[in-house]
């Protein structure tokens, strides 16, 4: 008799969890935990040169932890040949634009980037480039301009921003202006650092790390901080904030090498990107309630891996442009909402994707 009631008091406590797990379930659909979003963009990287990049590695990636991966298609509202600013714009605002403008449609309409809008739901964010922090591309997360080539413009609306941490370079931009502003001074809440580790030490709630001057040395060329230290810091930054945020990562000097035509400038920075896709899983695998999104913005040099010795994995390629072409790029993704990233789509859908995940 006993074991009788027993076996009773078993089922319906076991009862009680289901009901109480199912509960849980349902709340948690209703009350989603705030997604952290990091986009990583390695520019002008197509396959071959994430391809060449793995070869030198002696022939491996952190791409190879992604279980996601899609194809985008990159063309522009006026070419198949897309640049940065209307690649970076689709990405960033998930609107088609003409080479060289950031921010603005066709029809000359405004639209706020993804950063923008994740700073609305009261997100925080941050920006790591390995170009000036004005380039195209990061440009496209804060900006709004009819021309990539108004850097001084683009400084003067990252100053306005409610950008919180960025490590990049270009500061001349901010300091040698034709308008003879220092907006630098004008920064008030922001905390303007010299190394890494004051960027680390600095308890500010906007801090700026100047990595160079004007555009910065490759890294062949001694370019410091590495991109995996410069992420990791500012990671942690992002992650002391009791706030969910988004974080935009640049390796930018992929497609500088694309345009040299210069296989070891592209494997290079592409092994550099891959150690920084490194630091981010580590923090997806940590912070389960991120999502993590790898790609580019277009391919440059037309790359071809012609030949090799499969022993030694030392890749010799040929380009067979200066510029860049219309091939699709992959998108690898993982963590929260990652499944949505397969497939085959435009550009435009990276924008809509990530802003699905956080409505």
């Amino acid at each position: 008799m006993r074991l009788f009631f027993f076996s009773i008091y078993i089922t319906l406590n076991s009862l009680n969890l289901s009901f109480s797990q199912s509960i849980k379930l349902e709340l948690s659909k209703k009350n989603k935990v705030p997604t952290n979003i990091i986009l990583m963009i390695a520019d002008g990287a197509g396959l071959s040169q994430i391809t060449a990049a793995t070869y030198e590695n002696g022939n491996k990636s952190n791409l190879e932890n992604f279980r996601v991966v899609g194809l985008q298609k990159t063309h522009s509202a006026n070419s198949l040949i897309t640049d940065s600013a209307a690649s970076g714009t689709a990405m960033a605002c998930g609107t088609k634009t003409t080479n060289g403008t950031i921010g603005i449609d066709t029809k000359n309409k405004f639209y706020e980037s993804i950063l923008k809008i994740c700073e609305k739901k009261g997100y925080n964010s941050g920006i790591i480039v390995t170009s000036s922090i004005v380039h195209a591309t990061p440009a496209s997360f804060y900006a709004n301009v009819n021309s990539r080539a108004k850097y001084q413009e683009i400084a003067y609306q990252l100053s306005k921003s409610e950008v919180d941490f960025f490590i990049g370079g270009g500061e001349k931009h901010f300091t040698k202006r034709n308008d003879k502003k220092n907006l630098m001074n004008e920064m008030k809440e922001w905390e303007f650092v010299k190394s890494i580790d004051q960027f680390d030490s600095s308890t500010s709630k906007k801090v700026g790390y100047f990595i160079s001057y004007e555009e910065p040395p490759s890294l062949i060329e001694g370019r410091k901080p590495l991109l995996d230290i410069g992420l990791k810091s500012i990671l942690q930054k992002l992650d002391s904030r009791d706030k969910p945020f988004f974080l935009l990562v640049e390796g930018s000097q992929v497609d500088w090498g694309g345009h040299d035509n210069d296989l070891e400038y592209v494997t290079s920075e592409y092994i550099e990107f891959d150690k920084a896709i490194g630091v981010a899983l580590k923090f997806v695998d940590e912070n389960p309630n991120t999502l993590l999104v790898v790609t580019a913005d277009h391919e440059t040099g037309g790359l071809g891996i012609t030949s090799g010795n499969v022993k030694k994995f030392n890749p010799k390629g040929r380009f067979s442009t200066k510029g860049h072409t219309a091939s699709m790029v992959p998108v690898f993704s993982i963590g929260l909402g990652s499944k949505k990233f397969s497939g085959i789509y435009d550009n435009t859908e990276i924008f809509n994707k990530m802003k699905s995940q956080i409505e």
